[in-house]
């Protein structure tokens, strides 16, 4: 089923074109990627197809609907966005912050629901931060604030997952752990996902589909066998890579 598609997408940003005709679709099950230099428009990008900013043409279709068109409630009960950085404006609990997940999903004044509250206990015991709860949040690292913006990612629940560099700030027990729960959550559902990473190789461990960003509006998509080759890798990056045969996949070293 497809959750999100796109057709004939213009996107800039200032001079940057990110992507000119993207014809782009999202099916339920499908882990994707972004790929692409500093500047190339990867924030941007997921930020339009979030419906945060209008792209310069083309359509975006949520589920079989054009995003620009749904209310934006239902927009975030179907997307959901995890951004590079957080600024936490005012002070909360971590509780409190897992539980601003659910907002997508309450009426006007209503409070959560023991539902809503179950639903944010279980997404900080899956990312290990069910001892926090009571913790504020400007008491934590940076590791462990990422780790609260994953969990009211999972509380709200939407249907296709964005997330900018979910790794940010975390070690490497961390990012496999939080990486293995995204990928379990669209196993385990009728869900989808589309994350930024700088890291080829975790995106080669975690992901299935795979699209590249090489600047002035040209990209690439397709399966890791089909674009992940040593001369698009290194047209992508501007540098020479090695490539590793590891017991699953190949994987990819700077020269």
């Amino acid at each position: 089923m497809s959750l999100l598609s796109t057709q004939a997408l213009h996107v800039s940003i200032g001079t940057t074109k990110v992507c000119r005709d993207l014809e782009l679709k999202i099916n339920s099950g499908d882990r994707w990627c972004v790929l692409g230099r500093n500047g190339s428009g990867k924030t941007t990008l997921l930020h339009t197809l979030a419906g945060l900013r209008p792209p310069e043409s083309g359509t975006i279709i949520a589920g079989n609907r054009a995003l620009h068109k749904l209310p934006r409630k239902s927009a975030a009960q179907q997307i959901g966005l995890l951004f590079q950085d957080h600024a936490d404006a005012f002070p909360a609990s971590v509780l409190e912050t897992v539980l601003t997940g659910r907002h997508p999903w309450l009426g006007p004044l209503q409070w959560e629901s023991s539902q809503d509250l179950c639903l944010a206990k279980s997404a900080l015991q899956a990312v290990g931060l069910g001892e926090m709860e009571s913790r504020m949040v400007n008491t934590l690292s940076g590791g462990e604030r990422r780790r609260v913006g994953i969990a009211c990612l999972l509380t709200q629940d939407p249907q296709l997952l964005l997330l900018d560099e979910p790794t940010n700030h975390l070690d490497i027990h961390h990012q496999v752990r939080m990486l293995e729960l995204l990928k379990q959550q669209v196993s385990n559902s009728r869900k989808a996902l589309l994350l930024v990473i700088h890291d080829i190789n975790l995106a080669v461990r975690y992901c299935n589909r795979f699209l590249l960003l090489f600047g002035e509006g040209e990209s690439l998509q397709g399966n890791a066998d089909a674009v992940l080759s040593r001369d698009n890798l290194e047209r992508l990056y501007q540098h020479p890579l090695q490539a590793i045969q590891g017991p699953q996949a190949t994987y990819w070293l700077p020269q």
